[in-house]
């Protein structure tokens, strides 16, 4: 062999490791490269489960917003309405029905996902079913009344009776009331079927119930900022995570009096720790449900969208999917016994409804 054809050889030998291993990488690295560009052209679906007007679904037209601009391939994003049993017709949808590829996401009450774990048949999931994204607010819960109702204090409603209203008994307007009357001694009257939170609200200025349990100070610093600010819409007492603005309104942990009460006040009153969650269906792709976790970290860092959240009164208080996965777990291995007692006090027994139209 000449040196010529020696040259040749080596040269052959050498551009062919390099072709193969060129052709290795881009092997390995198609689906990462698929994957970066799944959402590019798709149409995202934001499912918010309360009808539009409530700070819910103002949540979920920032987390529409923050989808377009941060995820890989700025899909179309959309909110889509489903109001229903306090969310859990929504969350049944997205657990069963949405199709489990990350272009269907929910945002739904804090309860929704617990609902099978508090006896509510209608719910068809499990809350470690779902893929968690994340929760915009660590929340602040509040029974409010109306100013001029009669009611000024959670003393008023141990001493005399009281009607709220209610979307539906699985939702926390009903819950709260309900475990307050067998926890505190009050003699509050719950009145189901009312369209969330504005509905509510109408139903107090026209004197058909003097309060709800649906009102988190996120609500009352944006969608309800009016009568809050005025004095018309008015917390009495506090839930989940305690709120420096609502200074004299009483927390409700704080009226737990054995450890056995603590344990059980915090699987009935802190579920608001979650209170602006963002989920994606069961069984989704790892490496999709991390993009939609990185999506939505980089939502909650975008100025523009801090600052909108800001000017309209809308907390933002974070927590990763991580830590609600997190949360989510530590919530559901409440012992039996807790739990048990939480589902007794929570049996709706007779609901008493809005008539029907």
């Amino acid at each position: 062999m000449t040196a010529r054809d020696t040259v040749q050889s080596a040269f052959i030998r050498r551009f062919g490791l390099v072709s193969w291993i060129a052709c290795f990488l881009s092997i390995l690295s198609a689906p990462a490269f698929a994957q970066g560009n799944f959402y590019k052209g798709k149409l995202v679906t934001v499912i918010a489960g309360e009808v539009p007007g409530g700070a819910l679904d103002a949540y979920a037209r920032v987390l529409a917003t923050g989808l377009n601009r941060h995820l890989p391939g700025n899909p179309t994003v959309i909110v889509q309405n489903m109001p229903g049993a306090a969310t859990v017709v929504a969350t049944n949808h997205l657990a069963k029905r949405a199709p489990r590829d990350g272009t269907v996401l929910l945002m739904a009450l804090s309860t929704a996902p617990f609902a099978a774990m508090f006896g509510i048949d209608a719910a068809t999931y499990k809350a470690t079913d779902l893929t968690w994204i994340g929760n915009f607010d660590q929340a602040t819960d509040t029974c409010s009344v109306w100013k001029g109702s009669g009611i000024e204090s959670l003393d008023d409603l141990r001493k005399k009776p009281a009607i709220f209203g209610a979307v539906a008994p699985s939702g926390i307007a009903s819950e709260y009331p309900r475990s307050m009357n067998a926890l505190l001694g009050t003699h509050i009257k719950v009145i189901h079927g009312y369209a969330g939170t504005a509905g509510l609200l109408l139903a107090m200025q026209r004197g058909e119930i003097q309060g709800a349990c649906a009102y988190m100070v996120s609500a009352l610093n944006s969608s309800f900022k009016a009568d809050y600010a005025a004095g018309r819409l008015v917390p009495i007492i506090q839930f989940a995570k305690r709120s420096d603005e609502l200074k004299g309104v009483p927390y409700m942990l704080d009226l737990a009096r054995t450890d056995e009460e603590k344990q059980l006040f915090n699987l009935l009153y802190t579920r608001d720790i979650i209170g602006r969650l963002v989920a994606a269906p069961p069984d989704l792709p790892p490496e999709r449900t991390a993009m939609l976790r990185a999506a939505f970290e980089a939502t909650v860092k975008d100025p523009d969208i801090i600052e909108s959240l800001r000017k309209s009164g809308m907390p933002l208080v974070p927590m990763s999917g991580q830590e609600v996965e997190a949360f989510v777990k530590r919530y559901v291995s409440v012992p039996p016994d807790v739990l048990a007692r939480a589902r007794s006090i929570l049996d709706a027994g007779v609901i008493e409804s809005l008539p029907k139209k």
